[in-house]
C-alpha cells in the first residue's frame, strides 16, 4: 500500500519525530499539514513550520504550514478545516505535540502542570475531536498518538507525576476513542523502546551523551507509516516501535542507532513484559556483533 495522495495532519511537525513521520509520508507522495507553533526560528530548536514545509515538498509531498497552538480551540478547529479544504479531505491525524518537565510534585510549578495537561491530554483530545467528522469520510482513517502503553506502575509516576499524568492522558484518549470509533476510525498509540535523538531529548535529558545512546526518529516514522497502511480494524493497540516493526518482518535495527558504539537508553514507560524482539540488542554494537 502507499500513502500517495493521503492527507495527514501532524501536530508538532516542525521538527523531531513529527517531521520524520511527515518526511516518510511525503516520500510516498502524501499531503501533510504541519500544525505547530514555531513560525520564526527558535534560538535553541531547529526548524519552523516553513522550513518543514520546504523539506516535505523536496521529499515529494505537498505541504501546508499552519501556525497552531494545540491549546487554542479556535486555532485547532480552523487548522483542521483548512487542511480538509486545501487537500479535499483528511485521512490521518498524528497527535505528536507534547510538553515535558521531569520534576517531582513539590518542585512542579502549577503553570507547567497546566501546560503539560493542556498540550498532551487536552490537545490530543481536542485535535481528535475536530478531526473525526472528516476522518469518518475517509477510505481508511487513522489517528495515531505518540504515547505509551497503559502500564500503571508507581515507578512511572513517582519521579515526575505531573508529566506522567499528562502523557498517560494521551493514552487514555486512545483507549476510549478506539472503543468509541471501532469499525469507523482506527485509533492507536506508538511509543519508542529507546530515547530518540531529538532536540527535546538533547536539551532536557543530558545533551550529547543521551543523544548518542538514542535511536534516530526514522524508526518511529517507519513504524507509523506501516500503521497507516493497516485497515481501520487495526485499532486500540499500544505499540512499541521495534516490536511492531519486527512483527511486520523488519530486521536490521542497528541502522536506527545514533551511535552504534553506545548502549541504547531505554525510554520511560516501556513495560517489563514487552522485551525487545528476538535478536535485537540494546548493548553497544561492538559487543553484540
Amino acid at each position: 500500500m502507499s500513502l500517495k495522495n493521503k492527507t495527514l495532519f501532524i501536530t508538532g511537525a516542525s521538527r523531531g519525530i513529527g517531521l520524520a513521520i511527515a518526511l516518510k509520508a511525503a516520500a510516498d507522495g502524501a499531503n501533510v499539514a504541519i500544525a505547530a507553533k514555531t513560525v520564526e526560528p527558535h534560538p535553541k530548536l531547529e526548524g519552523t513550520i516553513h522550513t518543514a514545509a520546504a523539506e516535505i515538498e523536496k521529499a515529494g509531498g505537498r505541504a501546508l504550514p499552519l501556525a497552531v497552538d494545540v491549546r487554542e480551540e479556535a486555532q485547532v478547529k480552523a487548522a483542521i478545516d483548512e487542511t480538509a479544504r486545501v487537500f479535499g479531505g483528511l485521512d490521518i491525524v498524528v497527535n505528536n505535540a507534547s510538553a515535558i518537565q521531569l520534576t517531582p510534585v513539590a518542585q512542579t510549578d502549577m503553570r507547567r502542570f497546566d501546560l503539560m495537561h493542556q498540550i498532551n491530554a487536552r490537545g490530543t483530545f481536542m485535535v481528535s475531536k475536530y478531526a473525526l467528522p472528516y476522518l469518518e469520510k475517509a477510505a481508511n482513517p487513522h489517528i495515531l498518538m505518540l504515547s505509551p502503553p497503559l502500564d500503571m506502575k508507581a515507578k512511572w509516576f513517582a519521579p515526575h507525576t505531573a508529566y506522567s499524568m499528562a502523557k498517560f492522558g494521551m493514552s487514555l484518549v486512545v483507549l476510549g476513542l478506539a472503543g468509541e470509533m471501532r469499525g469507523r476510525v482506527a485509533v492507536n498509540a506508538l511509543w519508542p523502546r529507546t530515547t530518540i535523538a531529538t532536540a527535546a531529548i538533547k536539551n532536557l535529558l543530558g545533551g550529547d551523551t543521551i543523544m548518542r545512546m538514542s535511536r534516530k526518529p526514522d524508526i518511529l516514522a517507519d513504524a507509523a507509516c506501516r500503521i497507516f497502511e493497516k485497515p481501520r480494524s487495526f485499532t486500540g493497540n499500544f505499540l512499541i516501535d521495534d516490536t511492531f516493526l519486527a512483527a511486520e518482518g523488519v530486521s536490521g535495527f542497528d541502522r536506527y542507532r545514533a551511535d552504534p558504539s553506545q548502549a541504547l537508553q531505554v525510554d520511560f514507560f516501556v513495560p517489563e513484559d514487552m522485551p525487545p524482539p528476538a535478536g535485537v540488542s540494546l548493548g553497544p554494537l561492538s559487543a553484540s556483533s
